[in-house]
């Protein structure tokens, strides 16, 4: 006996279904309702198969579709340009004579050349010093007889012929100061009324008195200066009214670090003014002490050679320690020319320090973006700046990855940034998270996905 097989009868007849005529006319009711019973049949049979066919596949593409893995972030991260640096500082020294710069504690930025001679401007031959000899003077008589800090040393009482030699320096028109005969002061004292007021008639009693005569001093100060290497200077006489008494401006630097270097010389001429018994009131003939940091030396001036001035300063750039600077200005055409061109030199050496920013919080340097518009920012992680000098290049190197998290302050890399001696590093991280996408997005777009 064969077995019929339901479910291929019922396709059979499903199919016969849409092939058989239609029938005649002359149908009997009961073969119209036979028709009528197999056509609802074949109606259920159809809507089941359609049914798996809606249902069936679509349910494994959406099962797919929501769990693929998607397609990473697009996007590019760029290292930010290097800062265009300023202008070359021009120190812009007298237009005039010559004038030479010393700055020490700056030589990682200006080079290790500057705590020497670090700029000459109009030559370095010699010329004439003026009262810039003072200083010398005082640094040989006090290399005879050292006076110990916080002492004043020994006493210089003043007889009839240092009384003469006020009445000689006045007829010259030279700075002098009272000396009353029998009057007397620590060799402290004296020094001070040499240098403070630039008093000759009291450098020639101070040179007699260490030395016996002036020709011994000349030669006492031959010694001197060839012992501390000042080997193109030349001192004739104590007071600097004599032209032959000469020096390069690079000399006078190194005469500049010798006497900023002595207690006694250098407390004196930071000293604004004095009032001595004998002598009297005084006021310092550098008339720039304490402007722009000025802490010394000693001006002098001659009226064939014109104005000079040996300075020393102390400034601050913004570094751990301020700078020593030790400059020199010969023949300028006026005292008061060469203070502002040394009060110019000096503010352009601060200004030409500059504090560069090279960062900023939340600089952007990149973005990535997925498929389905959700994006997130590449940006530095704080704010930075460098010190730089003049128009020192600024450097910018830097290491970043692609993200690997997708998660906000991921750490990507650093960028750096160098100028001179100094660097700065900042790191590269990720702002924000990627949002996934929406089911119904990965639904419709399968294109985008794996």
């Amino acid at each position: 006996m064969t077995r019929r097989d339901s479910v291929s009868d019922d396709l059979d007849d499903f199919g016969a279904f849409f092939s058989t005529p239609a029938p005649e006319l002359s149908m009997t009711a009961e073969e119209v309702a036979t028709g009528r019973r197999r056509r609802r049949r074949n109606g259920w049979i159809a809507a089941g198969i359609t049914t798996a066919i809606v249902l069936g596949a679509p349910g494994g593409y959406a099962a797919w579709a929501l769990t693929a893995p998607l397609r990473p972030a697009a996007g590019e991260v760029s290292i930010p340009p290097a800062p265009v640096p300023p202008t070359p500082v021009d120190i812009g020294f007298t237009a005039d004579g010559s004038a030479a710069l010393s700055v020490a504690g700056a030589e990682a930025y200006l080079g290790s050349a500057a705590a020497g001679v670090w700029m000459v401007e109009g030559g370095d031959d010699p010329r004439p010093i003026a009262s810039i000899t003072k200083v010398i003077t005082a640094l040989v008589v006090l290399d005879a007889y050292p006076i110990a800090d916080g002492d004043r040393g020994p006493t210089l009482t003043f007889d009839r012929d240092d009384h003469a030699l006020y009445d000689a320096y006045f007829v010259r028109d030279a700075t002098i100061a009272p000396m009353p005969i029998g009057s007397s002061l620590s060799l402290r004292d004296a020094l001070a009324t040499m240098l403070i007021p630039s008093a000759s008639n009291y450098a020639e009693a101070i040179a007699v008195w260490a030395f016996g005569s002036v020709s011994s001093f000349r030669a006492a100060a031959d010694r001197w200066l060839t012992a501390n290497g000042l080997e193109r200077t030349e001192v004739v006489e104590p007071t600097g009214l004599d032209p032959r008494n000469t020096s390069t401006p690079s000399d006078l630097i190194a005469l500049g670090r010798i006497a900023a270097a002595h207690p006694t010389v250098a407390a004196i001429a930071a000293t604004p003014s004095l009032n001595l018994p004998g002598p009297g009131a005084m006021a310092n003939t550098n008339s720039l002490l304490g402007q722009s940091g000025i802490t010394g030396l000693k001006t002098g001036t001659l009226d064939d050679s014109g104005a000079n001035l040996l300075y020393t300063a102390t400034v601050d750039v913004g570094l751990p320690e301020p700078l020593s600077v030790v400059g020199v200005a010969l023949g300028g055409s006026s005292q008061r020319g060469v203070a502002a061109s040394v009060l110019g030199v000096l503010q352009r050496l601060a200004d030409g320090f500059h504090v560069t920013a090279v960062a900023q919080h939340g600089q952007q340097l990149g973005i990535y973006t997925t498929a389905w518009g959700s994006s997130v920012r590449v940006v530095l992680a704080k704010g930075a700046s460098l010190r730089t000098w003049s128009d020192t290049p600024i450097a910018v190197t830097g290491d970043v990855r692609e993200p690997r998290d997708w998660t906000d302050g991921e750490v990507l890399g650093e960028i750096t940034w160098t100028a001179g001696p100094e660097s700065v590093t900042v790191p590269v991280v990720l702002d924000g998270d990627i949002e996934p996408p929406s089911e119904w997005w990965r639904l419709t777009h399968p294109g985008e996905i794996g």
